[in-house]
């Protein structure tokens, strides 16, 4: 995702006329399911703690033949397709898919094809809705693909992708604080700390009250495009040098596509990181917890999709953390639709979906409208906001503020930071949607200032829980690497981005369910609410030290990405300045609900 998402299909303009009838369609017709208002009902209640259905989850046999598709759905929406003219090119219990030219499109789902221009580009998207004939509105959910404006997502990471080497120069603290960059000018009236190196798993844990639980017996699954062809290696070695427990034989396993495709277009490379980054965290917090990597044909929709549901249709998973996103704006209704009968098929198995709520704060520095980021929006989805954390001396938890960060350069002379506190950068995303109506466990506790930003009706608000993000306060990764000699390498460097925060909460969540006895928290929100303004959580604001005391932290990186032959850049990051969004006491929408305190794992026993 980072500060400039890709765009997906946010509706192009201006019309640049009807789509020539000859050209070629590639759709999915999602499908409905036996009962659709039912799967959402008996989502709700399992989730729900005050439900006498709490816990009482469907297998995924039970769930398929409860609420999936049946053959006579598939079979007579293929048959539908194929008298329209178009080729059928694959079925499953999720969706048709079907090929054809747009004279057939435009027949079949009764809508008329455009051309629009969207910046330099031109794009084809239906003039109206898409619809199918009333003996199939029960059957069809969505369409998808009548528009071929691009259905990316991209990967939350704040730092420069490793496909090259990516090294932090030092001086470092060690813990927040152990090291004071005294020949620097002062910010805030005060000398600041180096940032940390990285935080390693033993740090996070007693941040987040790990306690003695590792999570053993729980399976966490990370989706994102592609995969690492060094991730075993990696992670193990980066557990043998940070002082994570080994990893057993089978406890990271990888489920992989039969190939790939779009590998220029979406970055493949940079998608290395994003997964070893979520391997490495959630190993970090939850050390015996069983890690499956289920990786995405492309950084498509499409493919995203498809990852999500395998986990669902085999339950590979209990809890499945997911870095990677867009912008509400992007997000068509249909696709949407699409992701969200994947979330509750999910809820009834008794499986929790994790999201990062972004890495542009509201969006508008990168976007020029303020708005959330997708899926994380999703009232069935645990969205997971970001902070910048102090572990200080001997593990102890000192304080978190929302993630949001200035950048403030060293001056020439050394003597100043040049217009101090600088210019934003980067910020854990957040808000309130302008298409998801607040879900009931939001209710009372959200403030209506923020659920009703966008108008009268009280909207979903991000995040719903949160937990270190800032890049300088972040999480040291190790990763095989191209070093400048062109040979290949493993190498360490401090990473963030709500990327760290998505697979730590995960972890902490099958920490969790140990203490839960092995029972799956499934779909967590309404839990996580439920314990909203106790104990179990730091209530996270961006002034925790009092309101007059501003943060920061002076950092230090090689001009040319990995040594100091092309000089050194020095700069002050400010901490606690999110773009529009503030973290405030009480519920915000920087942090959510908080983050974990020591009593939060313990409450699930």
């Amino acid at each position: 995702m980072g500060p400039n998402p890709p765009g997906r299909a946010g509706p192009p303009r201006p019309d640049q006329g009807a789509t020539a009838d000859s050209g070629k369609v590639g759709v999915r017709v999602h499908l409905a399911g036996r009962d659709a208002q039912g799967l959402a009902a008996y989502a709700a209640a399992v989730s729900d703690p005050r439900s006498s259905s709490y816990g009482k989850y469907l297998s995924a046999e039970e769930a398929q033949a409860r609420f999936g598709a049946t053959q006579q759905q598939i079979d007579q929406v293929s048959q539908w397709l194929k008298s329209n003219g178009l080729t059928v090119t694959g079925a499953n219990q999720h969706y048709v898919s079907a090929t054809g030219d747009v004279a057939a499109a435009e027949k079949a789902f009764s809508t008329q094809l455009r051309n629009y221009r969207k910046g330099s580009r031109t794009y084809r998207a239906p003039s109206s809705t898409a619809s199918v004939p009333a003996g199939l509105s029960d059957s069809v959910l969505a369409v998808s693909g009548l528009d071929n404006a691009p259905h990316k997502s991209s990967h939350d990471e704040t730092l420069p992708p490793p496909d090259a080497v990516f090294r932090n120069a030092g001086p470092f603290s060690s813990y927040y604080g152990s090291k004071t960059a005294g020949s620097l000018p002062s910010a805030y009236g005060a000398k600041v700390p180096y940032a940390v190196k990285g935080y390693t798993g033993k740090q996070l844990r007693a941040a987040y009250g790990a306690g003695s639980w590792t999570g053993k017996g729980v399976t966490v699954a990370i989706t994102d495009a592609y995969a690492s062809p060094t991730i075993a290696k990696d992670a193990s070695e980066y557990a043998r040098r940070n002082g994570d427990a080994p990893y057993r034989s089978g406890q990271l396993r990888q489920v992989l596509p039969a190939d790939y495709t779009k590998t220029e277009e979406c970055g493949a490379s940079g998608w290395y990181g994003e997964e070893t980054l979520d391997v490495e965290a959630v190993h970090a917090v939850a050390p015996a917890a069983d890690i499956v990597y289920v990786g995405g044909a492309s950084c498509y929709d499409a493919d995203l999709l498809d990852s999500l549901n395998k986990i669902v249709d085999h339950r590979l998973a209990d809890i499945v953390s997911n870095s990677w996103g867009d912008i509400e704006a992007n997000e068509t209704p249909d696709v949407a639709a699409a992701y969200d009968q994947v979330f509750k098929m999910g809820a009834v198995e008794g499986i929790g979906f994790y999201f990062s709520s972004g890495d542009a704060g509201d969006n508008v520095a990168s976007t020029g409208t303020k708005q959330i980021d997708v899926p994380s929006n999703s009232a069935w989805v645990t969205s997971v906001g970001g902070t910048s954390l102090a572990v200080g001396k001997h593990d102890a938890y000192q304080w978190e503020t929302g993630w949001g960060t200035l950048k403030a350069s060293l001056a020439a002379d050394g003597k100043s930071w040049t217009g101090f506190p600088g210019a934003y950068t980067s910020g854990a995303g957040g808000g309130t949607s302008s298409t998801v109506k607040q879900p009931s466990y939001q209710r009372g506790i959200v403030p209506d200032a923020l659920a009703q930003a966008n108008g009268k009706r009280r909207m979903r608000t991000a995040p719903d829980i949160a937990a270190v993000a800032d890049p300088n306060t972040g999480f040291l990764v190790g990763q095989t690497q191209t070093l400048p000699d062109g040979s290949l390498g493993y190498d360490e460097y401090r990473i963030g981005g709500t990327s760290l925060a998505a697979p730590v909460i995960a972890g902490v969540q099958a920490l969790a369910q140990q203490a839960r006895h092995g029972r799956p928290l499934g779909f967590a929100n309404p839990a996580i609410y439920a314990r909203y303004g106790s104990t179990t959580y730091h209530d996270v604001t961006d002034h925790p030290l009092g309101a007059g005391r501003d943060l920061a932290v002076a950092r230090v990186d090689f001009a040319n990405g990995f040594d100091a032959v092309d000089g050194l850049l020095t700069s002050v990051r400010s901490l606690g300045k999110d773009a529009s969004l503030k973290a405030v006491k009480g519920y915000d929408d920087v942090t959510g609900v908080g983050t974990p305190a020591a009593g939060y794992i313990n409450s699930y026993r």
